[in-house]
């Protein structure tokens, strides 16, 4: 039994290295599988169409932390996200970076770069701007204990409610109070049909008038054109936008050319190929043990 790795050559050298070293087999390219029945792994960014032709499929195992982009697996087959601690430190990075750039009025600053003007403007304390987060997971509390350390009062909107220590959490049906008292809005929650479009022209009125947003969930979530209008209107200052739908964002679009945002190209983290494979073998491990498998995705929940 294998696993299908159908990713660069890079990473599959890293990969190839890694189950070398536990004595597990490992398949790099569709192209290389002599014995389809001898698949019982596949990982990948997206799996191959024709996944009837594995009929010993075990379990996909996305290259990412987000499995939005998986189609429909065959029954079964488990569903598992990437788990690696190297993503979750990385998205971390990148909305600390955001939080403060925004925090700081770099949006600002960096229209009067580009227009040789020197002029300052009023600097706010941390401690006077309140964050609020979308999704209390793993990435969520990381970013919340990275804030609330430089000062900053940190709420979260979290679906289960669950307590997190040093920050005020909110559940769904305190949505509305979540939002008027947020005035830096970061989003990091799972891509779902609760949360397709949930950051649209109604939930955008709910913040304080000029509150700043930071997307780093998926880009779906966001309806760019409701963020226009908010943007033209004053209910928001500013965004800092790492996903963005669609992606990749047209060079036309007009997000790219507002002074208020700046776009990265999703580029908040990227697997580390050494703890990917590492993650992969756990996976194989756990479903040969018949435990839990690290990093399975309920499908009701979709995360």
């Amino acid at each position: 039994m294998a696993l299908l790795l159908i990713s660069p050559k890079a990473r599959a050298d890293a990969w190839a290295e890694a189950f070398d070293a536990a004595g597990r087999p490992l398949i790099w390219g569709e192209a290389q599988v002599r014995d389809p029945a001898a698949i019982t792994e596949i990982a990948c960014w997206k799996p191959p169409e024709d996944m009837a032709r594995y009929p010993n499929l075990r379990a996909v195992i996305s290259a990412g932390a987000g499995v939005d982009q998986m189609p429909a697996l065959p029954p079964g087959v488990a569903l598992v996200r990437a788990v690696a601690p190297g993503i979750e430190e990385m998205v971390r990075d990148w909305v600390v970076m955001a939080s403060l750039m925004l925090h700081r009025d770099m949006p600002r600053y960096l229209a009067q770069a580009g227009a040789g003007a020197w002029k300052g403007h009023p600097v706010a304390q941390s401690a006077t701007c309140r964050v609020g987060i979308l999704g209390m997971g793993r990435i969520g509390r990381l970013v919340a204990q990275s804030l609330g350390t430089l000062g900053f009062p940190v709420a979260g909107l979290s679906r289960s409610g669950q307590a997190v220590a040093g920050v005020q959490i909110f559940d769904a049906s305190r949505q509305a109070e979540f939002l008027a008292q947020t005035d830096l809005l970061i989003c990091l929650a799972p891509l779902t049909e609760e949360t397709r479009g949930m950051i649209d022209a109604d939930f955008l009125s709910h913040l304080p008038v000029g509150a700043k947003l930071v997307q780093a969930g998926r880009g779906a979530q966001l309806v760019l054109d409701d963020l226009r209008a908010a943007l033209e209107n004053g209910q928001i200052a500013s965004a800092m936008l790492d996903v963005t739908d669609p992606e990749p964002l047209p060079e036309t679009h007009w997000a790219w050319r507002d002074p208020r945002v700046i776009v990265t190209p999703h580029i908040g983290a990227e697997t580390n190929a050494q703890e990917g494979a590492r993650h992969a073998l756990d996976v194989i491990a756990a479903l040969e043990a018949g435990i839990d498998v690290p990093g399975q995705v309920d499908r009701q929940r979709g995360y």
